[in-house]
Parts: structure tokens; sequence; C-alpha cells
């Protein structure tokens, strides 16, 4: 049988030194946008994406007709856009409209028994509804785009105290109009806490030690990694030692009861939408997104109003490679997605290819230390790990760009610091310049400085409650 060749499996002319068998997805998607281009034919398929508050995301497609020997780039065309959406947006309901065999191999893939298993059980954690694929018979109207895009953030009136709630310190900053009276990181061990006491314990003494520099607290904001709606955690790597049942009934409504014990507006965001927040209040511009490597690949967004969407963001489990043998996310199992491209998983991913041989046992945070100091020494084999990190970052921004509108992009997080971030940060300016002109015309490059990296992120966080007059 004559095996053709796929549409999807495109190879960069200039290929990240220690993976030329990446497979940008901007360039992907582009190809087989081409290909329905030229066809003179296709078919539109509608895709809406429903999350909590019915909030809903439309991002159509156009397909090659079925029944042809391009089905399966159709599939994985269609498949890695809704997989990007979901996890860009959220949603507990897939829409879809279009070919029927295409519809339902969708519908089979997205179910608890699955391909998408982990996605549907994720989502389900997050909006409290079983995740599903609705398909939408022809000619049947389609749910129309809603967006809840809010204007949280740049509220410096008053006195406020800001938080940011990390894995190994706790920042507070309380602020006077607009003016930092008292900042300060206090060291903490969330991660290994059981007690969800302890949790709350620190975040209130904290809180109340900021509130001493005050004459008056008139509101609270903050920032922590996870997943939070509605001022409610959801889900949070901070709170993985506690039970499944402990964090429904104490760690879930912790800020809700915080704000019940100070009587004041308090705001809570994603920490990867208060960077971009930060970020925005540092250059005084908005459509930001920002993009944190750190133990995985965290993201934020603030719109070119300068709002922030309350989307997911969460681009670590987002493709960003369709070379069908990627490495696989330990976590979600599936390929090319973004955690293994833009984290310490991808520095110590690397670190064989490039020939440096690492002890079993060494701790992936102590793999990134030793290789980043072996950069700072000049070693060739360190550097061309950081070399292909920005060459994947140069091809996926321009895959970013085809779902966000920036205009500004923020990069920081541990595998950025050092001279393996400067190759890093170059690699990915070159690159989107040579391989997408066009986006990079339109896309600024930004690290933000040290002292922004460390109180900025919870002065932004106390602008992001409004004060009730």
């Amino acid at each position: 049988m004559l095996r053709v060749a796929s549409l999807l499996d495109v190879k960069s002319p200039a290929p990240p030194p220690l993976d030329p068998a990446f497979v940008p997805a901007a360039l992907a998607n582009r190809r087989y946008r081409k290909a329905v281009h030229a066809s003179g034919k296709s078919l539109h398929v509608g895709i809406a994406l429903e999350r909590d508050d019915g909030c809903i995301c439309r991002h159509d497609l156009d397909v090659l007709p079925p029944g042809h020997l391009t089905d399966a780039d159709t599939l994985r065309y269609v498949e890695r856009h809704i997989k990007f959406l979901l996890w860009s947006r959220g949603g507990w309901q897939i829409h879809i409209q279009g070919p029927a065999p295409l519809c339902e191999t969708i519908q089979r893939i997205y179910t608890p028994e699955g391909a998408r298993a982990f996605d549907c059980g994720f989502m389900q954690r997050v909006y409290e509804r079983p995740t599903s694929v609705r398909i939408v018979p022809p000619g049947a109207p389609l749910p129309d785009a809603r967006n809840a895009a809010s204007a949280r953030g740049g509220h410096l009136d008053g006195c406020r105290i800001g938080f940011d709630l990390g894995a190994s310190d706790y920042k507070l900053a309380a602020v006077q109009d607009g003016t930092p009276v008292f900042s300060i990181e206090l060291p903490w061990d969330p991660v290994a806490q059981a007690d969800p006491a302890y949790h709350r314990r620190h975040i209130l003494e904290g809180l109340k030690l900021a509130a001493s520099h005050l004459p008056r607290v008139d509101a609270i904001g903050g920032s922590s990694a996870g997943v939070i709606v509605g001022n409610r955690i959801k889900i949070a790597s901070l709170f993985r030692s506690v039970t499944t049942e402990a964090f429904t009934n104490t760690v879930t409504p912790l800020f809700l009861d915080i704000q019940k014990e100070f009587g004041v507006p308090l705001e809570v965001a994603n920490d990867g939408d208060v960077t971009a927040l930060a970020g925005a209040m540092s250059l005084n511009t908005s459509a930001i997104l920002g993009i944190a490597m750190g133990s995985s690949e965290a993201a934020g967004y603030l719109t070119p109003q300068g709002r922030i969407t309350g989307d997911l963001h969460e681009l670590a489990f987002a493709p960003v490679d369709f070379n069908p043998n990627a490495p696989a996310d330990e976590w979600s199992g599936d390929r090319g997605v973004g955690a293994s491209y833009f984290s310490q998983q991808a520095v110590s991913r690397l670190a064989p290819v490039a020939g440096i041989d690492l002890p079993k046992d060494m701790p992936v945070p102590e793999r990134l230390k030793h290789i980043q100091q072996r950069a700072d020494s000049g070693d060739v084999a360190a550097r061309a790990i950081f070399d292909t990190i920005g060459s994947y970052l140069g091809f996926t921004i321009a895959h970013y760009a085809d779902y966000y509108d920036f205009e500004h992009l923020l990069l920081l997080g541990r595998v950025t610091s050092g001279q393996g971030g400067e190759v890093l940060f170059e690699k990915a300016r070159r690159t989107l310049a040579a391989q997408f002109p066009d986006v990079a015309s339109r896309v600024q490059l930004h690290v933000p400085d040290e002292k922004s990296r460390r109180i900025g992120q919870a002065v932004a966080a106390a602008s992001l409650p409004a004060i009730r007059r």
C-alpha cells in the first residue's frame, strides 16, 4: 500500500540543535491551512468551548473534505486545536459541528475511557461537572462567543495588602496609595504539609504582619499557583499533601474564609495572570502573554484592553510539537505538550542528548542548577541545551500568536536565569525573526529585572480588587 506523507510532518529549515525531529505546531498548522486553501474545497468545523457562568470560546476551523488520504491529518489537526483551546481557555463541554465521522471520533477521544481521559478528569475537577462533547447537527446553531474578561488589577488607591504564594517563600507587600511601604519574603514549606491549618496559619500571620504597617486595610489581593475560580481553589500543587476530603472542605474555601475574617474586598488570581499584570504595570502597557519556565510551564495573559480573562492558560498541557514520537508528559501522558519543552524537565531531558551524564538520583532542580553552572562557565554542551529550548520557544511564540492577541511576551522562571537564559532568549528572538517575520514585527520579548521578579508580583496582586466606595 502506498504510504502518503503526512501534511503535518513539517521539518523546520532551522531545527533545534538537539532535537531535529521537532515538528513546530505553527508550521504544521500553516501547512494544513495552505493545503485547504489550495484544494479549493473545504468544510467548516464549528468549535465552541463552554465553561463556568456560561462563558463561551469560539474558534472554528476549515478542513479538507473527508474520504481522502488526508483524513488522519484532519483528525490530528482538529484534535490538537481542541486540546490547545481546552487548556488555554478551559471548559467542561465541547460543542462541535462538522463531518459526522470526525465529530464522532472527537467525542470518543474526550471521554473518561478515551485517549484524553486525563484532560476530562482535570476539567471535571475545575468546573465540577462531567466533561463531554456535544455534537451539533448540521444547520443547528452553535453557541455564540461570550466573554467574561474582568477589569481586575491596576487599582492602587487606598491601603492594600498584596501576597504571592510560592513553593518555598511567601511574598508580601503593604501598599498605600500606590507606594509600597513594606515588603518581605517569608520562608515556608507548604508542599510537604498535610494539615490545612498550617497553610491558613501562615497566610494569616503574613497578612497581619503586612497590615501592621498600614493605618488600615481597604483591600487584599493575592497571587497563587494553581486553578482558582471565583476565589475558590480548585487545583493547586502547593496543597498536594492535603487529603482530598480536607482539600474540598478546608482548602477550596480558604480565601473566602480569609475575606470574611478581614471584611474587605479580596481577589486572588492565578500567578501567571498576576505575572502578566505585573509586567503590564512595569511596562505601562497591555496585551501581554507571560511565560514562566520553572518546575513546569506557567502562563498568564492580559488582553489589549488590560483585562484578565479568567481563562485557564495552563499551557503546560497545550500541544507545541506535532511529532507523533515527541516526548510524553509524565503527568498527562500526552506527547508534545509545553511542560516537556519549557521547564526544568526539558533541561533534564536534553542533558543526555547533549552528552551530559548526570546521576539518576539527582533531583531535577539540582540538574538544572548544575547545567546552569556549566553554561555560566562557557560549557558548549550546556549552552546547546538552552539554545535548543530557545529554538522551541521561537517557533512556539508564533503558535501562541494564533490563539492569543499579544504584543509583548514576558519571559521568566528559573530556567531563564544566568548565561543559559541569555542564550535561550537570544535564540528565541532570532528564530522568531527568521521563521515568522510577520509575528516578530508585532511582538516584543521582555525579561523582567530582579526587583520586578521578587516584589513586583505582590504589589501587582495588591492592585487586583477595586475598593467599594
